[in-house]
């Protein structure tokens, strides 16, 4: 890319990352789309100081995405309602990964944060999907 073509270039803000993120969403297997427009997408800077302490962690940049809810496989009709499943994207974790990797597009990494996000609300263990994701290799 030319000097000039940065010019006016700006980091992608919490609305593109939305916007990445229903991309994503939208590109999905119709056997999982269903299931995955009942969960709300949030994006937010980093993960909350709770929330990591809660997970037991320190850096905030450690942390891309997080479901929070109630996995498909363990939901039931005598679940109390009002919580919805929520997936989280943290934008600065995320671009600090695409920084650090340097070999993929953002959009390839939002959308491999948002579907493993998304395989622990259809109920998929990390072991499970790593079997499936090869993203690492």
């Amino acid at each position: 890319m030319a000097q000039s073509d940065w010019a006016g270039v700006t980091a992608p803000d919490l609305d593109d990352f939305a916007a990445l993120a229903e991309a994503a969403r939208s590109a999905l297997p119709a056997e999982f789309a269903a299931a995955a427009r009942d969960v709300a997408i949030r994006v937010e800077d980093l993960a909350p100081d709770d929330l990591l302490r809660d997970l037991g962690m320190d850096d905030p940049f450690a942390l891309t995405g997080l479901y929070e809810g109630v996995p498909l496989t363990a939901k039931s009709v005598m679940d109390p309602g009002g919580h919805a499943d929520v997936i989280w994207l943290f934008r600065r974790a995320i671009l600090d990964e695409w920084i650090a990797r340097g070999d993929i597009t953002l959009d390839a990494l939002v959308s491999h944060v948002y579907v493993h996000e998304l395989a622990h609300h259809l109920g998929w263990s990390d072991a499970q999907i790593a079997e499936i994701d090869r993203w690492w290799d």
